[in-house]
């Protein structure tokens, strides 16, 4: 055992770092809570923008809402395991952060590469979301909620729609419509008269900046939380070696 007066020389260097790790761990809760946030976030306002890249809807925002809800129960895992001194635990919390890191750092890498090859994936996918407008339910609703948002109309600009089959029918959706009182189904069908009632901005273009802009802040708040776990990991490393050395116990 060590001698008493290491032992009360050692008192206030772990007091200390229970106290930074504590912080830490409100710290990390918080950023649990951030993640909760942006992955609702994103199923609220990207669905209809991600799921033109595959027939479901895709499951990006449930594994950020997912992560959040496993780092606020470690979060407080970790306050309790740092009030309590146990060294196994520290360890154990010390080992979630550093598969945290791992995660989030091989997530923020893919979200980047994601941005830069985002148009590749997405052209075709839209074009054939178009092609299928009247007969796909899910890209139809995708398809007019992105032409309303954005204030669009079809890949390049409304004439893109001319090639669909949905035209030959029923003529330009009526999602493309600004809010004017005569952009009527009749006027949808000719182009001459469409072309004075409805949004000429192409709308390709305008989702892949807008999804290229949004995967490049999740990829940065990726990195930034990942970077942020190795100061938990070197402060419950260090806590869990001082309580074991010098056989400290919490009163």
């Amino acid at each position: 055992m060590s001698p008493p007066s290491r032992r009360l020389q050692t008192k206030p260097v772990i007091t200390c770092l229970k106290t930074f790790l504590i912080s830490y761990s409100l710290i990390f809760w918080f950023t649990g809570v951030i993640l909760l946030a942006v992955g609702v976030w994103g199923k609220v306002s990207l669905e209809s923008y991600l799921s033109l890249a595959s027939d479901t809807s895709t499951n990006a925002p449930y594994v950020l809402i997912g992560t959040g809800a496993i780092i606020v129960i470690f979060g407080l895992f970790g306050c309790f395991a740092t009030c309590r001194g146990s060294p196994w635990m520290l360890k154990l919390y010390a080992m979630f952060l550093t598969l945290v890191f791992l995660a989030e750092l091989v997530a923020g890498i893919s979200g980047f590469v994601f941005r830069h090859e985002i148009k590749a994936v997405l052209r075709d996918a839209y074009v054939k979301a178009e092609n299928s407008y009247n007969s796909t339910e899910s890209k139809r609703v995708a398809l007019d909620t992105i032409q309303r948002t954005l204030k669009c109309c079809g890949e390049y600009n409304y004439t893109s729609w001319t090639h669909t089959s949905y035209f030959n029918q029923s003529g330009i959706p009526e999602s493309c419509c600004m809010p004017l009182p005569n952009c009527t189904a009749n006027n949808l069908k000719d182009l001459n008269l469409a072309q004075t009632v409805i949004y000429q901005k192409g709308c390709f273009s305008l989702v892949t900046t807008l999804l290229e802009d949004n995967l490049g802040i999740i990829a940065g708040i990726s990195f930034g939380i990942a970077f942020f776990q190795l100061i938990g990991v070197f402060l419950a490393c260090c806590l869990s070696r001082y309580i074991t050395n010098n056989q400290y116990e919490m009163v």
